[in-house]
């Protein structure tokens, strides 16, 4: 038996302007759970917006409350970044990443949407016709819309049926005419959760080298690909990166997932130390500046973006930083509570009719973590969506993020104790009323 009504879920899309639920934006679907919350008073499963649901590091706070102490506030930050953060941060990526990056190349930003953004521009006109993004998806559907502002073009796929070596042929298909500029992915994945394992980075390493294209790699998910013993500083296993791989390369370390930051909006864009020193004659031309690609994307770039980020968080994220290299904060086991949340959740989900959608990686099952995929017969990803909100859960359509298959991508970050068996029992209710799809 449903949640709500059709009748109800209909007045909550027209009072939230939401002309397609089906299709609806995270933020859409976002403003309908809340209407139908709030009017009811009906707890919602919330698995449309991927918001951290774990307490804020305690030591960034600190520290931030110090700097603000100090007097940092009355000062503008210069772009580039405070040095105690492009330390550490040059610090933090080879204690757990084991790649050397210099502190010159490691700037900030106000969260990796805005690196992303920037780095979108840089790439895309460094080299005349190089223009286009190329998107390994499923994937961020805000960095589309940032494309969408900026007037870039961009071609994309699903990896789903080209795991493995089959990658190799599908990039050189899309890049082979010379116009990507940058190849942009997020590893683990929102919203599938796969992992590019090592032979996959080492083929996206050789063909952005191949056709000179530079790889943005999106770590949000830093270590959270909890299969593995990541996470001890200066030790083995580090985090798989393309930087491995190719010195054409952008990484974005965002604050908000892994020491769960997200409302002070700091991330940080670490550049290959090549790619930052090479010289474009259009930059050049079009900046009137040296044409070098980092000094480029600091001063013309980054800073017309944000002037420059909040100098008090820049020095609570650089102790969080160096804390984590010492070994003084665990953010892995900190984070873990995801990896419970999505293991429980599936289970339920499983038990009554569902299936993974994205469920293995190419040497092994797909982890658990932040976000999980769902899918329910023979429903479309639409479909599915409609009717989880009459039984009270929020998600959203894969098909918004550039996956091919049907279904629904769920989070894991609101979930809450309480909440299972609820869970349990609408899922229930929704296999009972639902055994004409399967």
């Amino acid at each position: 038996m449903k949640i709500f009504s059709e009748e109800l879920v209909k007045e909550a899309c027209d009072k939230s302007h939401v002309t397609d639920l089906g299709h609806a934006t995270i933020g859409e679907v976002l403003l309908v759970a809340q209407y139908l919350e709030n009017k009811t008073g009906i707890p919602f499963i919330r698995m449309d917006q991927g918001s951290p649901g774990l307490p804020v590091n305690k030591f960034g706070v600190e520290a931030e409350k110090r700097a603000l102490d100090r007097g940092v506030g009355s000062q503008y930050p210069a772009a580039a970044g405070v040095p105690e953060l492009k330390e550490a941060a040059h610090e933090f990526v080879k204690a757990f990443i084991n790649v050397d990056i210099s502190a010159r190349s490691c700037i900030p930003t106000t969260g990796s949407v805005a690196g992303s953004f920037g780095g979108f521009i840089a790439c895309t006109q460094r080299i005349p016709g190089k223009n286009k993004v190329l998107f390994i998806d499923p994937g961020f559907p805000i960095q589309k819309s940032q494309l969408r502002i900026t007037g870039i073009e961009w071609k994309e796929f699903d990896i789903y049926d080209y795991r493995g070596e089959k990658l190799r042929g599908k990039l050189e298909e899309l890049m082979s005419d010379g116009t990507i500029a940058a190849i942009i992915y997020s590893n683990p994945n929102n919203p599938a959760w796969i992992s590019l394992e090592e032979d996959e980075l080492k083929i996206i390493g050789e063909m952005a080298t191949k056709y000179d294209a530079v790889v943005m790699e999106d770590l949000a998910y830093f270590c959270m690909d909890y299969r593995h013993d990541l996470g001890h500083p200066y030790e083995a296993p580090y985090v798989r990166t393309v930087a491995h791989y190719t010195d054409n390369y952008i990484l974005m370390l965002s604050s908000s997932k892994i020491f769960s930051y997200a409302g002070q909006r700091m991330a940080l864009v670490c550049v290959s130390d090549k790619l930052y020193d090479t010289y474009y004659p259009a930059l050049k031309e079009r900046y009137h500046d040296a044409g070098v690609f980092g000094s480029t994307f600091v001063a013309e770039i980054l800073y017309m973006i944000t002037s420059g980020c909040t100098a008090s968080t820049q020095y609570g994220y650089a102790e969080m930083l160096r804390l984590s290299c010492e070994g003084k904060i665990n953010f892995v086991e900190d984070t873990r509570e995801y990896e419970r949340r999505a293991n429980k959740m599936k289970k339920i989900f499983c038990n009554y009719g569902f299936n993974i959608v994205y469920p293995n990686d190419v040497t092994e099952p797909v982890g658990d973590g932040f976000f999980f995929t769902l899918g329910y017969g023979n429903m479309s990803g639409g479909d599915l969506v409609r009717e989880l909100i009459y039984y009270g859960v929020s998600s959203i359509n894969l098909d918004t993020t550039g996956s091919y298959e049907p279904g629904v991508r769920a989070c894991t970050s609101r979930m809450r104790d309480e909440l299972y068996p609820v869970l349990e029992e609408r899922m229930k209710a929704f296999q009972e009323d639902h055994a004409f799809a399967k």
